[in-house]
């Protein structure tokens, strides 16, 4: 049977690919399923993965929400599993990079939101559909899209149901950049290798650190920081030895 989630590892990056190309990488009850698995697995393997490129097979990167699996009453485990697992990936310990071509359209733009970083390619098309089939979002796109690119963007977004390309995304602040379709996995490979490159303790504390702090005001906020900052690392004599040398 074709796995639906393939997971290929090469010096401490973990690259995720939806693979249903075929349906543009809708998201699937079953699609979820096998994606939880190797989110559960990433997680507790902090010692061999440092970054994760989440992507997809083909010429988009996830057309959204399986409405062919809707029609048909399938279902995932729990009514919140597909909700549960976008906070699982966005609550990695790791980075995560989305790697976006082609469509991002709906569950496709939840679930790119729960990555930290978002490269994407000038073939990229991002949207809110939720209108267009009289649904509401349910896996956190309401709280997510705001805080990534303001109310005001975000509220157009939902209620025109419109879609904008890579470059306007960069624009908006939704991608950190936009380049050229033949370019996008190399540009994701040269930031995935620069991340691991630097100390996984510190990757991990600053993640914790910048999705927790965003829980509380600026003065609380700094507290925090001040409390829960996981301080010097491991390698820390090592690498400034090495600095030293440089």
């Amino acid at each position: 049977m074709t796995e639906l989630v393939l997971r290929t590892d090469a010096e401490g990056v973990a690259t995720l690919t939806l693979n249903r190309p075929e349906a543009l990488n809708s998201l699937s009850p079953d699609l979820f399923v096998e994606l939880r698995g190797h989110v559960e697995s990433i997680a507790g393997d902090i010692e061999n993965v440092g970054c994760v490129v989440l992507r997809g097979a083909g010429r988009s990167f996830c057309a959204g929400n399986d409405l062919k699996s809707i029609q048909a009453g399938q279902a995932a485990p729990t009514p919140t599993y597909q909700a549960d697992t976008i906070n699982m990936i966005e609550n990695l310990p790791q980075p995560v990079i989305a790697e976006i071509r082609g469509h991002c359209y709906t569950g496709g733009l939840e679930l790119a939101l729960a990555c930290d970083l978002l490269i994407a390619s000038s073939t990229a098309k991002f949207s809110d559909t939720h209108g267009k089939f009289g649904m509401t979002p349910r896996w956190g796109m309401s709280q997510r899209l705001p805080r990534r690119i303001g109310p005001l963007k975000a509220k157009e977004m939902s209620f025109t149901a419109r879609a904008y390309t890579g470059a306007e995304a960069a624009a908006m602040g939704l991608a950190n950049q936009c380049v050229e379709d033949g370019e996008l996995e190399a540009v994701v490979q040269k930031m995935a290798a620069d991340i691991v490159a630097n100390s996984w303790h510190s990757l991990r504390g600053n993640k914790m650190l910048y999705n927790s702090g965003q829980d509380y005001t600026f003065h609380d906020g700094l507290a925090f920081e001040s409390a829960e900052s996981p301080g010097r690392g491991p390698d820390i004599e090592e690498r400034l030895k090495a600095f030293s040398k440089s």
